[in-house]
């Protein structure tokens, strides 16, 4: 698709225009009163900045313990302040900010590698070094994005660090081409793509960085080199789009949307930008608008989006990049979500965006943005997306989604099967997201993290196990309650569901499916949920195992507190509603404390585990609209 518009072009490229440069002043002075100043004033924060120092004790610590937070806080500290100095000396255009400007120049381009400690390595999974190799640099999602953070600063403030010393853009220049354009022309990163093994969010979100860096300057006078980049990015977005669906269904959920849809829209920004539109025709496309379409489908309402696998139930604010995209695919609600996001937020200039492309987009389209319909309604249907065996289903006061597919995605949870249900905007039965991400995350040791884990979903565990089965079988086993071994989801693409059908009615609509063999136990023969949301009266979901294995005990987790009421069998859920539960041999509640900080961005308090134990046959809950 890209390759092939790419083969085709006869044209010189043109350099990439991501805004206007400091001394183009018609763009900053026009700029509203009120966000000159908030621009001014955050870049006050800064003035005089110390920008943090980065030891290499700092970056081993990854290697030593696995903690990610410590090194990756200083780095992205350093590239937050930048932006915002630059951005408050386009503004106020006096040099008062162009020596914390340089200093931070010079810092980032002084750091022995931009990769995080968490990607120091050259192999595909394979275990990171404990130090950066200044002789051969590795790109990965922050060493591309620095390049580009440096090359859009560099670009917007080219004459004024020329009236100071050349030298400062020669040193910029000088490390984009040792750290970013020669590794990208000489090595393979997995992350570019071959056809043959799986790709993520990765493969756009660095080739849009590549490409702003690369497309912001000459980079050898001749043209050359820059053809050579525009070929090899447009092969790595092609290997990306064929692993989606054609339905557009991210995988990885709302939140990596941002780094998956987002950044292949801005993918393309650059491609037109430097060949006079030649790949605009692809916004057409129905896979690209699909993609596009993806965060309206799986928006709830307000903060809260469909969450499974790594993905927060709040995935962020929508701004500049959704609205544009919305614009360039013809889709309306994406551009009235985005519009209607920005209006709300709380941070709506990206002041903590170590990005600065994403906040000059924010600048160029704050005035339509801000003028866009104020709060319009978004319509929300129904819909399942078939490459991923997601199911989701609304009234005026449910939204019901479930995951049917199976336990091999990009960035995967042990949660075939597992379902969440918001009541009036609010969660009712959730899923919890992820952790912040350490050495453990993306390691063999994955699944030993709770959140990963199908018992800490809406899902069934497995007891009654002898200490001699756990001998016997690589069994997922866990002693988490009753006192004994239960068996939990496995990871992999042999754990799935089987035998998936649904409908979506005007007045009702189902999802069932047999989750058996998301289990590596045989003694669990079937394990048959079926869904069902009768719109403006109740959702019911309905549980029928057959097996020997038991009992099973199916996990409900909850944000507000539920209270069991063992004579009604009513399971009150906070203040949002109740949930009939028949079925059941007994109710256990338990209180998780949330002391997370990527956890506490959606969950500000405990969150609850119900655990239903049921000997086999079937239970069913029953969540009535009114209850």
């Amino acid at each position: 698709m890209f390759t092939e518009i790419a083969e085709q072009l006869t044209a010189p490229l043109s350099l990439f225009r991501p805004s206007s440069p400091v001394q183009d002043r018609d763009f900053w002075n026009h700029l509203d009163n009120s966000l000159k100043q908030r621009l001014i004033k955050d870049g006050e924060l800064y003035l005089n900045y110390s920008y943090p120092v980065l030891t290499a004790g700092d970056y081993m610590e990854f290697s030593r313990n696995g903690n990610r937070v410590n090194y990756e806080t200083k780095l992205f500290d350093r590239r937050t302040a930048l932006n915002s100095l630059v951005l408050a000396e386009c503004v106020e255009n006096k040099g008062r900010f162009m020596d914390d400007i340089i200093n931070g120049v010079f810092a980032i381009c002084g750091e022995s590698g931009w990769q995080l400690p968490a990607h120091n390595s050259y192999i595909r999974d394979t275990p990171q070094l404990p130090l950066p190799d200044v002789t051969r640099p590795v790109i990965d999602l922050f060493c591309a994005e620095t390049g580009a953070v440096l090359a859009l600063a560099e670009f917007l403030l080219r004459e004024a660090f020329a009236s100071i010393s050349p030298a400062i853009s020669k040193m910029i220049d000088h490390n984009l081409e040792t750290r970013i354009f020669t590794p990208y022309l000489t090595e393979h990163f997995w992350w570019m793509g071959n056809g043959r093994e799986p790709l993520n969010n990765w493969t756009v979100w660095c080739t849009q960085n590549v490409l702003l860096a690369a497309f912001t300057r000459n980079t050898d006078g001749n043209g050359k080199k820059e053809e050579a980049i525009l070929a090899k990015a447009c092969r790595s977005i092609d290997y990306f789009l064929e692993e989606y669906g054609e339905d557009g269904c991210c995988d990885e959920g709302a939140q990596y949307y941002r780094h998956a849809g987002l950044c292949l829209f801005n993918c393309m920004e650059v491609l037109n930008g430097i060949t006079g539109n030649a790949f605009a025709s692809l916004y057409e496309n129905n896979k690209i608008k699909n993609i596009a379409a993806y965060i309206v489908n799986v928006h709830i309402d307000d903060i809260y989006y469909v969450n499974f696998s790594d993905c927060s139930p709040v995935a962020g604010r929508c701004n500049a990049r959704e609205f544009l995209f919305g614009l360039r695919t013809r889709n309306s609600d994406l551009m009235e979500l985005a519009a209607s996001d920005y209006q709300k937020s709380d941070d709506p200039l990206l002041t903590r965006e170590h990005n600065l492309f994403y906040r000059l987009q924010t600048l160029a389209c704050h005035e339509k943005m801000i003028t866009y319909g104020k709060n319009p309604p978004i319509p929300h249907g129904d819909l399942y997306y078939e490459s991923t065996g997601l199911f989701i289903s609304r009234d005026s006061r449910f939204c019901l989604a479930v995951k049917a597919g199976g336990n091999d995605d990009s960035h995967n949870h042990n949660d075939t099967g597992s379902f969440t249900v918001y009541k009036d905007g609010k969660p009712l039965f959730i899923d919890i997201g992820v952790e912040s991400y350490t050495g453990k995350t993306f390691s063999p040791r994955r699944y030993e993290i709770w959140t990963m884990q199908s018992q800490y979903h809406n899902l069934p565990t497995f007891s009654g196990c002898s200490l001699s089965d756990l001998e016997a079988a690589p069994y997922a086993y866990t002693a988490d309650f009753c006192g004994g071994i239960g068996a939990m989801e496995m990871n992999g693409a042999d754990y799935k569901a089987k035998d998936v059908a649904y409908l979506l009615g005007k007045d009702y609509s189902f999802i069932t499916m047999d989750i058996a063999d998301a289990y590596p136990d045989k003694r669990i023969k079937s394990y048959i949920r079926k869904a069902e949301l009768y719109k403006e009266k109740e959702i019911v979901i309905t549980d029928s195992y057959d097996g020997s294995l038991s009992p099973a005990v199916l996990s409900l987790m909850t944000y507000e507190k539920p209270v069991w009421d063992a004579g009604s069998k009513v399971l009150l859920v906070g203040s949002l509603g109740e949930c009939r539960i028949t079925g059941e041999c007994g109710v256990e509640i338990q209180s998780i404390p949330i002391e997370d900080q990527r956890l506490r961005s959606a969950w500000k308090h405990e969150i609850y585990r119900c655990l239903v134990t049921f000997m086999g046959g079937k239970v069913e809950l029953r969540i009535r609209a009114d209850g």
